[in-house]
């Protein structure tokens, strides 16, 4: 239980700091704006189908929050590099 929690926490976390690079880029307006919010719905479409096959297969909860925890990083150094 301890593991899991703390997983969603690190979710939460890294989450946050998604959040905030992601509203600068939006705040800036432009072409790199409507760039970014293409990204992050396809992104999201993608993480959940991802969770989706994950549970559909027998996969558990820690499986689901990496897959989650995946594309925030993925995110993150995606967004914190330009």
């Amino acid at each position: 239980m301890w593991k899991s929690w703390f997983e969603l926490t690190m979710l939460s976390l890294e989450a946050q700091s998604v959040i905030g690079l992601r509203l600068m880029r939006l705040a800036g307006g432009g072409p790199l704006a409507q760039v970014e919010i293409e990204w992050m719905i396809s992104e999201k479409i993608g993480a959940a189908v991802a969770a989706t096959n994950a549970v559909a297969t027998g996969g558990s909860a820690s499986a689901v929050i990496e897959i989650y925890r995946k594309a925030v990083r993925k995110n993150e150094h995606r967004l914190a590099s330009r």
